[in-house]
């Protein structure tokens, strides 16, 4: 995984490299940032170039042996731990820790180094479980790095969402970074900082990954995915920094999708006054499961925003996709200042409504009787 191949963030990229050129790089590590901002990435590219692997002229015999190994990321010096699950079945007296799932993370990883905790949960084939980092890691942690260096160099432990540790995992790391062995470097990649204990904390330099910039998502769309340069464009501002969400939103079967034609349905049919057919549809919605209607039911918000502005005609205030914006042009008209907030209330309300366990059926075929009379406001 070399620099390059991280999208965007040239200015992160600097600065760990000035680290590398200067000689100055701190025993621990914690690049913090939100999902998608290719915080994972960084450390891999960092990681890479310290443990041999270079580009093109600069290579050499160690760096070519260095870059098979990491290509499938099975480098010796190379230790990861990452959140994991107890499998159904498996005793009590096993401590898990991190090799219990090498397959599956070699396989998320061979997918790219931009991914989300759902999306290793799915690896893991983990249904409701939660996933954390045990004391077995630290101890699994720590015979390792007692071990000289494999080839010569650098030992890195890169730690995905050290904030998953338990409180007996964080104490036994905390001794670790207290006294790390010799060539030894700490990467960790954090989403939630403030769920670590603070003498972890002060005892890693904190570098702050911001959001991808636009441009630079949009180029890499071009460049790597062969879009468009205008759906590029707009993708990119739908992103908004997160080259997940920009994945999403070339999946044509995503959720958003899903939620867009429940929310032009139930737009139609109330506008319709057509009560049989809202009853079908809040039927259906009530079988989503809560997490799932929860998303739709903000989604739906968002919709009435981005309906309501549409009306300004300023193309800069909105962010819609195409699809959005094919059935947003007719359809604005009808969020305007004399409903926009009390559609809105009405939405929020819904969503409390359904995190308090309400009856799903009552609350959706309530929400869609109150939408015919709010649509005809003006």
């Amino acid at each position: 995984m070399k620099f390059d191949e991280v999208i965007g963030q040239e200015e992160a990229k600097g600065r760990l490299m000035k680290m590398v050129l200067e000689d100055r790089i701190p025993h621990a590590i914690m690049l913090c940032g939100p999902s998608g901002s290719g915080k994972m990435a960084l450390a891999l590219a960092l990681a890479s170039y310290l443990l041999g692997e270079r580009d093109g002229n600069e290579q050499t015999t160690q760096s070519r042996n260095a870059e098979a190994m990491l290509k499938k990321w099975q480098h010796p010096d190379l230790h990861f731990t990452y959140p994991v699950i107890r499998p159904t079945g498996k005793s009590a007296d096993h401590k898990m820790v991190s090799d219990d799932f090498t397959k599956e993370w070699h396989e998320l990883l061979a997918d790219g180094p931009y991914f989300t905790m759902d999306q290793w949960l799915d690896q893991m084939k983990a249904a409701n479980q939660q996933a954390i980092i045990g004391a077995g890691e630290s101890d699994d942690l720590t015979r390792k790095l007692s071990l000289k260096s494999s080839q010569g160099g650098y030992k890195i432990s890169l730690i995905w969402l050290p904030e998953r540790m338990n409180q007996e995992c964080a104490n036994k790391l905390l001794k670790l970074l207290e006294e790390p062995p010799a060539l030894t470097l700490f990467i960790m990649v954090c989403e939630e900082p403030e769920h670590l204990i603070e003498t972890i904390r002060s005892r890693t330099q904190r570098i702050d990954i911001k959001r991808i910039d636009e441009k630079d998502i949009q180029q890499a769309l071009i460049q790597r995915r062969g879009i468009e340069e205008d759906t590029a464009y707009r993708i990119a501002r739908l992103s908004n920094g997160s080259w997940l969400r920009a994945m999403e939103a070339l999946d044509a079967d995503n959720e958003n999708s899903q939620f867009l034609n429940m929310f032009i349905v139930l737009m139609r049919m109330a506008y319709t006054r057509n009560v049989k057919e809202l009853k079908k549809w809040s039927e259906t919605v009530a079988g989503y499961g809560r997490e799932r209607q929860k998303r739709m039911l903000t989604y739906f918000m968002q919709m009435v925003r981005e309906n309501f502005m549409y009306n300004f005609h300023q193309a800069e205030l909105n962010y819609l996709t195409l699809e959005e914006e094919n059935f947003t042009r007719n359809f604005a008209r009808f969020i305007n200042e004399a409903n926009v907030i009390e559609i809105n209330d009405l939405l929020a309300l819904a969503r409390r409504d359904i995190g308090q366990n309400a009856n799903a059926k009552i609350v959706f075929f309530d929400l869609a009787l109150q939408m015919i009379v709010l649509l005809i406001k003006k």
